[in-house]
């Protein structure tokens, strides 16, 4: 059994994950049930973790009143130890091994499952599973939709076990907490019955908690075993529907989950369709009548695919290091290693998560960038999700937030503020409420940032990795060398955080003068930053770059000269002050106005605060218009960054100039891989020397239209490069903009010809 967490095919729980529902699905020829999408682990796939299976998250809203879900069942047996054999033997040079290349869907021989959920009620849930064959012949396939606790009651603590048991043709699971829930189908199958609890005997040898443990209805199903419980209780139960289609052909199996113990009746498709009618015209009113009907699928789906991946997400950092009281007691390094300074940590909440079933697990900056997508639907879910990861059972008693799973202590790039900022605007401009508590949370992770990532005392940040994972020569927060390495994105992410907390403070001085004190002090703070940033080394004035460097304990300096988004982080610390605000802030204005006056130093980067644009509009950035110019031609050209669906994460130019470093009897070599990575860095299966991500060109995007509204429609360039086609940078930003969206959808531009 599970410890913290359970898992299914299309799975439905409340919030709490008390009582489960998934589907299971056998073939007739697999020698297992499927009862949850199969994949390779990270040592089993020669590119890491993958999942050999398909399947589409379709539809949902985002009170989860209509969904749907898809998978696509082979009809043959299906080759699992062809798929984890053949992937072991290929190396990291060659393709990944996939389902599809078996040739196991040969002739379209495989199920179409589709799983659509709709609510009568807050808890009245109606179930319909439709069965496609979609091969040439007839053929036979079990579906078991399941219904089953968690097991809470295992471990110690609280030893009350529920109950699922047969009510004429129904499953009834009662609990303390929930309360009663009855599953009634329209049809009458047969009702499986076993526990929730692991095969002591088959996997250890000795006599387990339960005659009936969970793999029971398995081995039942498959193999004919005596292994359910006849007297029809347990904590685990399935409808056996044994179904016979003709080639083409449809069935469909009708279920309702319900707490009034409703049944399948006559309004229970007309429930459905009204369901997903409201679903139609929520979408429809979401995006503007002008978009192409492709993009509007596309936008749709990707909301489905957010709204799905929500999770219940349970995990106690101190229960894991200590052990269960009913369990064996863990090795005593466990103590002190792994998130072992993270013993506050108890999570146990609903969180977006990048993937089910490859990260299954929160990271600190994948879920900003989630709220801000999420908050075009379901702004109240955005804000409590960016302000969950601030509470005091998530954010360190120092101001850190939580990183990931697997070391809660490293570190992702502060993004925390802009997401915060993003929702806050998407909503409307007008839960100050909301914006003012995450404001006071941000503040002590703005400080721990401070006094932790910055080294020497500069505000020149370190950070490690910062989520790009392989984007290095090396593992940046291990490095192979005695010293340490200035980030030029590390300290550009601390701009932009600067920039965000000043934009923060300007808000909320609207309504409470006493905030102005700390728009002033971030205001100074970013001009300290971003003059430490140009003044230290980071921009490399030959190549127009800003570049990490490498400090090595003799004292001597490597800049390492990798054209990366890590350099074109720096771009996105840019905003824009309008002459509105300077006048209703005069405070702030006034002592804006000193500093820019009596701080030369800072001059470099502050100087478009004192020169308002042609529209009142003063700038605060990194990058002056000069080196934005110059890193613009690299970005837009071709053969380095730009690509027919956006900006790559590594130049292209690197594909015939790899570089290589020595030092210190230490080589390290980086390449241009646009598709697998060929390294085992960060599990092998995740990728930044060279393919396309979204959430950094999004700020790309974003940081020139900001430009734009500073330096206007007159400052123009090259785009692509070499072509003597000349945009201004919201142009510029469109331009991207469509190239990043003609990776879903149909191109609607003309390709340049050059390649991706």
């Amino acid at each position: 059994m599970y410890r913290w967490n359970e898992d299914g095919l299309a799975g439905w729980c409340d919030d709490h994950q008390v009582l489960c529902f998934a589907l299971a699905l056998w073939n007739g020829r697999d020698p297992i049930v499927k009862e949850r999408i199969f994949g390779l682990t990270g040592n089993e796939g020669n590119h890491g973790e993958d999942a050999k299976e398909y399947w589409f998250y379709l539809d949902s809203t985002p009170s989860h009143s209509w969904m749907r879900w898809r998978y696509l069942y082979p009809q043959d047996a299906f080759p699992y130890t062809e798929l984890v054999e053949e992937n072991r033997r290929r190396s990291r040079s060659e393709p990944e091994y996939e389902l599809l290349d078996t040739g196991v869907f040969d002739g379209d021989r495989y199920w179409e499952i589709t799983a659509d959920y709709a609510k009568a009620a807050e808890d009245d849930i109606l179930i319909r599973i439709m069965v496609h064959n979609a091969g040439p012949d007839r053929e036979e396939i079990d579906v078991l939709p399941t219904l089953w606790f968690r097991n809470t009651w295992a471990w110690g603590g609280d030893d009350r076990v529920p109950i699922i048991r047969a009510a004429d043709s129904e499953l009834v699971a009662e609990h303390w907490d929930l309360g009663r829930m009855s599953l009634a189908s329209e049809a009458a199958p047969e009702l499986l019955f076993c526990d929730n609890e692991t095969n002591a005997e088959r996997l250890w040898g000795v006599s387990g908690r339960s005659r009936f443990p969970k793999d029971g209805i398995n081995d039942h199903v498959v193999a004919g075993a005596s292994t359910v419980n006849l007297q029809r209780t347990g904590t685990k139960a399935a409808f056996r529907h044994h179904l016979r289609v003709g080639p083409g052909a449809n069935a469909t199996i009708r279920l309702r989950l319900s707490a009034s113990g409703a049944r399948v009746d006559s309004d229970f498709d007309a429930i459905l369709d009204r369901r997903r009618a409201e679903a139609d015209e929520f979408y429809a009113e979401l995006m503007s009548p002008a978009t192409p009907p492709d993009q509007a699928l596309v936008l749709r789906q990707a909301m489905a695919g957010m709204l799905w991946s929500k999770q219940f997400y349970n995990y106690s950092v101190q229960r894991w290091l200590q052990g269960d009281p009913a369990g064996p007691k863990p090795p005593p390094e466990r103590l002190s290693g792994r998130n072992s300074a993270w013993q506050h940590l108890d999570n146990r909440d609903v969180i977006s998560m990048p993937d089910k079933w490859e990260y299954p697990w929160y990271a600190a900056w994948d879920l900003a960038f989630h709220c801000v997508a999420l908050a075009r639907v379901d702004p109240e879910f955005a804000k409590s999700q960016l302000l969950l990861l601030c509470r005091e059972w998530y954010m360190h008693p120092n101001g850190q937030l939580p990183a990931y799973e697997w070391a809660f202590g490293d570190v992702n790039p502060p993004v925390h503020a802009w997401a915060a900022l993003r929702v806050f605007e998407i909503d409307g401009f007008r839960d100050y409420d909301y914006l003012e508590r995450i404001f006071h949370k941000l503040l002590l992770n703005f400080t721990w940032w401070v006094n932790r990532k910055d080294s020497e005392g500069n505000n020149v940040f370190q950070g490690g990795f910062l989520g790009l994972d392989n984007i290095g020569l090396f593992d940046r927060s291990s490095l192979p060398v005695s010293g340490h390495l200035e980030q030029s994105d590390g300290t550009a992410w601390m701009a932009m955080y600067c920039q965000n907390m000043l934009e923060l403070s300007l808000l909320l001085a609207q309504h409470d003068r006493a905030y102005e004190d700390l728009a002033i002090k971030f205001f100074e703070h970013f001009a300290l930053i971003a003059s430490a940033l140009n003044g230290q080394g980071l921009w490399n004035e030959e190549d127009g770059f800003y570049y990490d460097v490498l400090h090595l304990a003799d004292g001597s300096t490597r800049p390492l000269r990798v054209l990366s988004m890590v350099g074109l982080v720096p771009l996105f610390a840019v905003t824009t002050l309008g002459p509105e605000t300077m006048a209703r802030l005069p405070e702030f204005a006034r002592r804006a106005d000193w500093f820019t006056t009596h701080r030369p130093e800072a001059m470099g980067v502050i100087e478009h605060m004192r020169e308002e644009s042609h529209a009142g509009w003063r700038m605060l950035s990194i990058v002056s218009p000069e080196r934005l110019r110059r890193i613009l031609m690299r970005v837009l050209d071709p053969d380095r960054f730009l690509s027919q669906h956006g900006v790559r994460a590594l130049s292209r130019w690197h594909r015939d100039h790899p570089l290589e470093l020595e030092v210190g009897g230490y080589t390290a070599h980086l390449a241009y891989e646009p598709a697998e990575s060929s390294t085992g860095l960060f599990g092998g299966n995740s990728n930044w020397r060279g393919p396309i991500w979204m959430p950094v060109n999004y700020l790309l995007v974003e940081a020139l239209r900001v430009y734009h509204r500073y330096l206007g429609p007159g400052f123009r360039v090259e785009c692509p490069t070499g072509s003597r086609h000349e945009l201004n940078l919201d142009e510029v930003a469109d331009e991207i903009t469509r190239r990043l969206i003609g990776i879903l959808s149909a191109p609607r531009i003309k390709p340049d010809g050059r390649g991706s």
